[in-house]
């Protein structure tokens, strides 16, 4: 009878919702060459193979969509098992810009609780200025946002977040008239560097809606309202980028961070996950978004 290594397991399933042997070693606190081994000896062990690597990404073979079911439960299984004794639920509070969250949400989610069963998370999504401010005083333990000034320079940069004036593909805008904008009530610094590109170009504008949130604006971009400044990562399908088209402005990139009070093992290990499963939704293939 086959002896399956959990380590290798839970190693695979994270490559397997990450896409990456780099994302999932960040997750399990380890490296991307110890990751390999891992999942070349559980190769060996089963006599299949379970991933299809090449050198741009990373993805199930027939045998790995077959065993990825299994091997979940397997995980979850374990984890019940070792906390059976009812360790103590530590409560973690994370603060993320709404900008930075989209159709990956769930899978954020996800690899946060199958990081660490004994923390309970409390997500906040907000303005990263309200996020910001929610750190500084301590109502949240991490805080991932936008870097728009160099106020606070410490942190862990977790990637760069380009920007597109995103919108419906077949938005028209007539020559000569304002801009009609899908934008965020102020103080919103997204909402800020949009109207500075447009003022600096000398391109007049208006607001045609004014949403609660990231997705309320991408709504309004999609029902043809208006277009919107949005991280092209997480703009929803659908959505293109109209600024060539229209002759707009380029938008700067901004340095999305995570800023963190937590010491303690069961959070950092949540933290973790968190922090290799927001670097694993900046893939080459997402970054350029459709161009109208």
């Amino acid at each position: 009878m086959t002896k399956l290594d959990i380590d290798a397991v839970h190693a695979f399933v994270l490559v397997a919702d990450l896409q990456s042997f780099t994302r999932a070693g960040e997750a399990m606190d380890s490296t991307q060459s110890a990751v390999s081994l891992k999942i070349r000896r559980l190769e060996q062990g089963l006599g299949r193979r379970l991933l299809e690597r090449t050198p741009r990404r990373v993805r199930l073979s027939a045998d790995g969509e077959a065993f990825l079911g299994s091997a979940r439960a397997l995980v979850d299984a374990h984890r019940r098992a070792v906390d059976a004794f009812d360790a103590p639920r530590r409560r973690l509070v994370i603060g993320i810009s709404h900008h930075l969250v989209g159709a990956e949400l769930p899978l954020l989610l996800r690899r946060m609780k199958e990081s660490e069963r004994g923390v309970v998370v409390e997500m906040r999504v907000s303005t990263s200025r309200a996020v910001f401010e929610d750190f500084e005083r301590g109502a949240v333990d991490v805080a991932v946002v936008l870097r728009h000034d160099h106020r606070r320079l410490d942190g862990e940069v977790m990637f760069t977040e380009p920007f597109g004036w995103m919108a419906a593909p077949d938005f028209l805008h007539r020559s000569g008239t304002a801009l009609p904008l899908a934008t965020q009530a102020e103080p919103c610094s997204v909402r800020r560097m949009a109207v500075a590109a447009l003022d600096a170009a000398g391109l007049a504008w208006t607001e045609a809606f004014v949403g609660g949130g990231m997705l309320t604006i991408a709504a309004a971009a999609a029902a043809g309202l208006g277009v919107a400044a949005l991280a092209r990562r997480v703009a929803p399908p659908g959505l293109v980028d109209v600024g060539p088209r229209l002759g707009l402005p380029a938008l700067p990139s901004r340095e999305v961070v995570m800023l963190s009070s937590v010491s303690d093992a069961q959070a950092r290990g949540t933290l973790r996950a968190l922090a290799a499963a927001l670097r694993g939704t900046v893939e080459p293939r997402r970054v350029g978004m459709p161009v109208a």
